[in-house]
């Protein structure tokens, strides 16, 4: 005899149900994407969205409640968590410092015009929209702290999605390609730092519990590179070693993950910095083991839960609620971002004598914000330092700023130069890796 489900199973039930149409939207989406010439990431970014209350949600039937009930909507912000984790630590693993010392030079004066700029004007911009955005979810937001977030959130490259337009485009082993990689590398170091004193600042109570979390920040650093990273090292030695137990990486990597992003939250600044260290300092020797035993799994986990934190940012997302303020608002902040990059990014460029074209592709792939600057968001709501308008309008930048690159990005490299030989094997492509051959 059938018995009816319990509340909790129907709400899991509802749960599981909910990524299963994300993946399909994730999937379909994405593929048209590539077929336009995008990203796919910005295919599924864009599905998340209109699966939210700015498309689905505007149909009869309430069918974005229908989809995501909100008893359902924790677990789904959980499922979501732990793929944004693996995704920052596959980032902080992923991070080639030879790409850094190769061009140290040229990308430094590009990577610091850019950022000081766009921070400066974000920050400048914050000052002028704060008057309207002073409360976010019925909370009091500091000014200070959203002058930061929002220069940060300015600053930001996308440098996964940047590495697969660079492919996709061509343009991976130009002068114009290589040095956008290394300086967007620059760029989201800065950012990321950027956004842990905004962490720090927003969750304090006051001068006293700031200085703390600055400190356990700094001792947390230490530990990492001191303690945790030769402790990593004697680990894969072993498990990779004659007798060793590969598939044991794994799930080393991967409780070390989260342990790191609980620590940091208990210290006081958002998870995603615990997983981006813990990739910094996990080892990537022998790189032929660690490719079949922990990169293959770990993309295959993320190709399938990042979808997950596109819906939960689409349904935070309510184009419909914007006002014709608002609407002043967003082209100021379009006007801002994209000022800050191409002005930012293209003059130091020309200054080195880099010639037009390429100083303006060069301008143009460092305006990508894509995924990044979603990761950025989403911190920026659980912080209290975004309300809904302001993430609506920030969202709807980032996709701008990304979808612009594809169309344009052709008008202006008929004439790129090609890199010197020496490159990177591979490059992270949408939170994964994947194999470059020249």
């Amino acid at each position: 005899m059938h018995s009816p489900a319990s509340a909790a199973e129907l709400t899991i039930a509802s749960a599981v149900a909910g990524v299963a149409f994300v993946l399909i939207a994730a999937r379909l989406l994405g593929t048209l994407a590539r077929r336009l010439g995008q990203p796919a990431v910005l295919g599924e970014i864009i599905g998340g969205i209109l699966l939210g209350p700015s498309a689905l949600g505007l149909l009869p039937g309430h069918l974005t409640d229908r989809l995501f009930p909100l008893a359902a909507r924790p677990m789904l912000a959980a499922i979501a968590q732990i793929g944004l984790l693996l995704f920052m630590f596959m980032i902080g693993w992923e991070f080639d410092r030879g790409l850094l010392r190769r061009r140290r030079t040229a990308a430094a004066a590009v990577s610091l015009s850019s950022v000081v700029l766009a921070f400066g004007l974000g920050a400048g911009l914050a000052t002028l929209l704060y008057a309207h955005h002073a409360t976010a979810h019925g909370r009091p937001v500091s000014p200070v702290a959203f002058a930061l977030f929002l220069g940060a959130a300015m600053a930001i490259t996308a440098f996964p999605v940047l590495a697969r337009m660079l492919t996709d485009s061509g343009l991976m082993h130009t002068r114009v390609g290589a040095l956008a990689l290394a300086s967007a590398a620059i760029d989201d170091l800065l950012a990321w730092c950027m956004l842990a004193l905004v962490s720090a600042i927003a969750t304090a109570s006051g001068q006293g519990t700031f200085l703390q979390t600055v400190l356990l920040s700094l001792a947390y650093v230490a530990v990492m590179l001191a303690a945790v990273r030769p402790l990593l090292r004697w680990l894969f030695r072993r498990l990779t070693g004659r007798g060793g137990t590969l598939p044991h990486l794994l799930v080393v990597v991967a409780a070390g993950v989260f342990l790191s992003a609980y620590a940091t939250t208990w210290i006081g600044i958002h998870p995603i910095f615990g997983a981006f260290l813990f990739g910094l300092v996990t080892p990537r020797e022998p790189a032929d083991a660690l490719q079949l035993h922990l990169r293959r799994p770990l993309s295959t986990v993320g190709t399938l839960l990042m979808p997950v934190f596109f819906i939960i940012t689409g349904l935070g997302v309510d184009v419909g609620g914007l006002t014709w303020v608002n609407a002043l608002e967003l082209a100021a902040i379009l006007a801002v971002a994209c000022t800050g990059k191409l002005l930012g990014a293209g003059v130091p460029a020309l200054l080195m004598r880099m010639p037009r074209r390429e100083a303006g592709a060069l301008g143009l792939l460092m305006n990508a914000r894509g995924l990044t600057e979603l990761i950025i968001l989403n911190a920026g709501v659980s912080l209290g330092v975004l309300d809904t308008s302001m993430f609506t309008m920030m969202v709807i930048m980032a996709v701008a700023t990304t979808a612009m690159v594809g169309p344009l990005l052709p008008r202006v490299t008929d004439t790129a130069a090609p890199v010197d030989p020496e490159e990177p094997a591979s490059v992270p492509v949408d939170g994964a890796t994947a194999p470059l051959t020249k």
